[in-house]
């Protein structure tokens, strides 16, 4: 099966192409972040425009990078939600058009389990039963996964996300936008110098007995900081080495106790904050001393992109019984969707 994956829910646009037999074949991904830039953080209107503008010609791309046609698929993806509803319908339409006009099933994939289930394209690459970190700008939760749509949410941020609180300390320290990728490499450098560490933040949340997060307080402990030294280069990445410190302990602790509390052996760790380098050396270094594992995706697909979707997508096709029984005409963006009560929802 050659299913067409489509992601539009924020400020990236993702076209993917994979086969169920012959895995991915090519994907293509126009980042908007420049455009952002200028306005210090997401315009949605410009974002919807942006993608409107980009998605035929990245799936023209992508068809011509594998050597296929249109008439050649069997099914297209898309990225139902959440998201910005704006773009979220970029995709939706584009999708269902084609679906149309091609006699093809058009499925409605959740954000998050398109990233739940990316480290699965892979190698090697876990299997269910495992424990999952979604760390990203807008979501920060812990889910213990049994299997494709059987997902337990284990705890969750009860304000900022981690990669919110990444690009609005960021900002704090005059980094611009996106910031948290900024903060990262002033961090690191900072710590490769070799230099005295000056500062100690707290870990919010760390001994509360479950496992939810909370970053809004580390923000603002930041903030007395800021205002309290003079802001050189020097105490910019001290601040920042402080900062990320504080975010990948509670990352860590939070997600070995979800490992011990589910008995399970396996983390999957999936969205931006995944590609954080400090967070994965924390955690591969800890997970190993339990006798556990850590899965982590490529680089490229940490961010948002089309392959994570065509793939959930291919795996919801499958998992179907009977396809011609699942058809929905219509189609509807979900700019709110919570991962465990998620439907099919399948268009021809």
């Amino acid at each position: 099966m050659l299913v067409l994956g489509i992601e539009t829910s924020c400020d990236e646009t993702g076209v993917a192409l994979y086969h169920t037999k012959q895995g991915l074949l090519s994907h293509a991904l126009h980042s908007q972040t420049q455009m952002h830039g200028e306005y210090g953080g997401v315009v949605p209107e410009l974002a919807s425009r942006d993608h409107i503008r980009r998605v035929l010609p990245l799936i023209r791309q992508t068809f011509s990078a594998a050597g296929l046609r249109l008439r050649d698929l069997d099914a297209i993806a898309y990225t139902q939600g959440p998201g910005l509803a704006g773009a979220l319908l970029v995709g939706a339409s584009i999708a269902s058009a084609l679906g149309f006009a091609l006699e093809i099933p058009v499925l409605g994939v959740h954000h998050l389990e398109g990233h739940l289930l990316s480290p699965l394209l892979s190698s090697p690459a876990p299997a269910f039963p495992f424990v999952a970190l979604l760390v990203s700008g807008g979501h920060t939760q812990l889910m213990e996964v049994n299997g494709l749509g059987q997902y337990k949410l284990l705890g969750e941020t009860v304000d900022d996300a981690a990669g919110e609180a990444f690009d609005k300390t960021a900002k704090l320290l005059g980094l611009g936008y996106p910031g948290g990728p900024a903060l990262s490499r002033l961090a690191e450098e900072f710590s490769m110098a070799g230099k005295p560490r000056r500062f100690e933040l707290p870990r919010p949340m760390l001994h509360s007995g479950n496992f939810n997060f909370s970053f809004s307080g580390l923000k603002t402990a930041v903030l007395t900081l800021v205002n309290k030294h003079e802001m050189t280069q020097e105490t910019r990445g001290a601040i920042a080495l402080a900062f990320q410190e504080a975010v990948v302990d509670v990352l860590t602790e939070k997600s070995l106790g979800a490992l011990a509390k589910t008995g399970l052996t396996q983390l999957v760790v999936a969205g931006g904050v995944g590609a954080n380098r400090q967070l994965r050396a924390s955690l591969s270094l800890r997970a190993e001393k339990m006798g556990a594992t850590v899965f982590y995706p490529e680089l490229e697909f940490c961010t948002d992109n089309g392959a994570m979707i065509a793939f959930a997508g291919a795996m919801r096709l499958q998992s179907l019984e009977n396809l011609d029984q699942n058809l929905d005409k219509t189609f509807t963006v979900k700019a709110r969707w919570d991962l465990e009560m998620q439907e099919i929802a399948v268009d021809s």
